[in-house]
């Protein structure tokens, strides 16, 4: 595509699963101001763009993309394949990428941060024959919910762990920039909860009650036959854009199957730094 395509008059967009579909826009051509500052307000708008048919995007054209929205931040370990220090990659094959990334349960990246990634931006370069991306729209879990789950989610804050790091945050708080209603989770990482925090009902959940509230979390996600998720089926070429603070996600279990069953699997993924931590104010 020449960079003649990419002005507005060409831009069409398709409503997917969750977010929207992008065509007319040439990610690996030089982009205006323009389009620029309207693809960051419509990442918040929709919450995820995916732009088909872009070919290979370098390691370092995926970073000054990444760029457009902060600063970039990554916490994973930089594989030796990866194309730019500052691009994490992941592989059903060890010797291609990171692997069993996205399968500790669902999440935000970053959870364990002060403030969670603002941004996630993949890229995927291989496609196997099966393996999807499943994302949940927070709004719309929290809209399912019954006003007593709410009134509870609510009163929650979770205490995250990952290694030597640990903080607390609220279960469910307004996104800094849109206000909607927005959680943050890792259903794999969370240590335990905390009603009602710096209240006099302040109490902290045994191991017991952290189990079913973890399950009590996961199965609003899954319920009704999965009607909130939406598995993404990756195609080769894709740049997807993704407000991590309003979308959570899970890597499915197919993404791990072996290189001689499904081929090989190869995605990039940049993190952009949280800005404002979660909070009830």
């Amino acid at each position: 595509m020449s960079n003649n395509a990419n002005n507005n008059n060409n831009i069409v967009y398709k409503p997917a699963g969750l977010g929207m579909e992008v065509r007319g826009i040439d990610l690996n051509s030089e982009l205006s101001l323009d389009i620029i500052e309207q693809i960051r307000r419509d990442v918040l708008k929709y919450r995820m763009l995916i732009f088909k048919d872009q070919g290979i995007i370098s390691g370092e054209r995926h970073v000054e993309i990444s760029k457009w929205f902060g600063e970039i931040e990554s916490t994973f370990y930089k594989h030796p394949r990866s194309p730019h220090p500052e691009v994490f990659r992941v592989s059903n094959d060890k010797n291609e990428g990171c692997r069993n990334v996205g399968r500790t349960g669902w999440h935000v990246d970053g959870f364990f941060m002060k403030a969670p990634f603002d941004y996630s931006i993949y890229h995927m370069v291989k496609v196997p024959k099966i393996g999807w991306t499943a994302f949940v729209g927070f709004k719309e879990l929290l809209d399912s919910l019954t006003q007593e789950q709410r009134d509870r989610w609510n009163r929650l804050w979770l205490v995250g762990m990952d290694g030597k790091k640990s903080v607390v945050h609220p279960l469910v708080y307004a996104h800094p920039e849109t206000k909607l209603p927005v959680m943050n989770i890792h259903l794999g990482l969370i240590d335990c909860f905390v009603w009602d925090l710096h209240t006099e009902h302040q109490r902290v959940t045994d191991e017991d009650e952290t189990l079913a509230l973890l399950k009590e979390i996961h199965g609003e996600i899954v319920k009704d036959n999965e009607r909130l998720i939406y598995k993404h089926s990756w195609q080769e070429g894709e740049f997807v854009f993704s407000d991590n603070r309003a979308v959570g996600h899970e890597a499915t279990p197919e993404t791990q199957y072996p290189v001689s069953e499904v081929g090989l699997r190869i995605l990039h993924r940049v993190t952009i730094a949280g800005k404002i931590p979660p909070s009830k104010a």
